[in-house]
């Protein structure tokens, strides 16, 4: 409804059900039925690939836009700026709590109202240049959950793109642990393992691996390190998939950015 109501932009809604349950198709909104859970990466590619239009926004099912011109705005902003490839979107909780800081795409938060040129982005509250996906490919459907969004930005940034966290361009979203998600701890070290032997070079790819696996360890809990370590093994065994490493230019834009590729 939120997506139907932004005005001065055209606008066309498509609703992806990953899963088997069928669902009544809601007023100006397409319903796609998967039939199945393809995972979240693959239910967005699925769902992009069936809409027309120079810019894809994904929005969580359980999210709504702030405001109906933010579509409009945004439309500008990618008008007016062709290197910029991907927009994420500032989530803000409907409750009143602070915007959670994994919902901030940098490691100095700051204020979240202040936007800013990062490194990664927000995959169930942006918009993506359809540009983009025509170049560098589409979200790694195999991730299932977590990460996928970071496959997805620095095959774009190699390739010349810019990405910027948009703090006034903003969505509803209730604030949710990540843990939530029976899965959570067992794909997030697996598909880091897996952005390294895609993207990264190998000297990079250590140096990335073994801060994030000792980090993992430090913060997971008991609960969650056996299945941090399942995926990490997992990683390894999972099948590489074809390996592009982002360049070392990429690698020194990045760090510039105050993201590199190792944190």
């Amino acid at each position: 409804a939120s997506g139907a109501a932004q005005r001065d932009v055209q606008v066309a809604c498509l609703i992806v059900v990953n899963d088997a349950a069928p669902i009544e198709s809601p007023p100006d909104a397409r319903v796609l039925a998967a039939g199945r859970n393809l995972g979240i990466p693959e239910g967005r590619n699925v769902g992009a690939r069936q809409v027309a239009g120079d810019l894809v926004a994904f929005l969580d099912d359980d999210a709504w836009i702030v405001g109906d011109d933010m579509f409009a705005r945004a439309a500008a902003r990618f008008a007016a700026e062709p290197d910029l490839g991907i927009v994420s979107l500032r989530i803000i909780d409907p409750g009143g709590r602070p915007t959670a800081r994994r919902h901030v795409p940098r490691l100095r938060v700051g204020d979240p109202a202040v936007g800013s040129e990062v490194t990664t982005f927000l995959g169930g509250a942006c918009i993506v240049r359809r540009a983009v996906f025509d170049q560098v490919g589409w979200l790694p459907g195999d991730f299932v959950y977590a990460h996928e969004e970071t496959s997805l930005a620095w095959r774009a940034l190699d390739a010349g793109w810019r990405i910027r966290y948009a703090g006034d361009l903003a969505i509803h979203h209730p604030a949710t642990p990540p843990g939530r998600h029976a899965r959570y701890y067992h794909l997030t070290a697996r598909n880091r393992v897996l952005l390294a032997r895609r993207h990264l070079p190998w000297a990079v790819a250590t140096a990335y691996l073994s801060l994030w696996t000792a980090a993992t360890l430090l913060r997971a809990g008991r609960d969650g390190v056996g299945p941090s370590l399942r995926g990490f093994v997992d990683g390894f065994r999972h099948p590489r998939g074809e390996r592009r490493p982002i360049s070392w230019r990429t690698v020194a834009r990045m760090t510039r950015l105050g993201g590199p590729p190792i944190l």
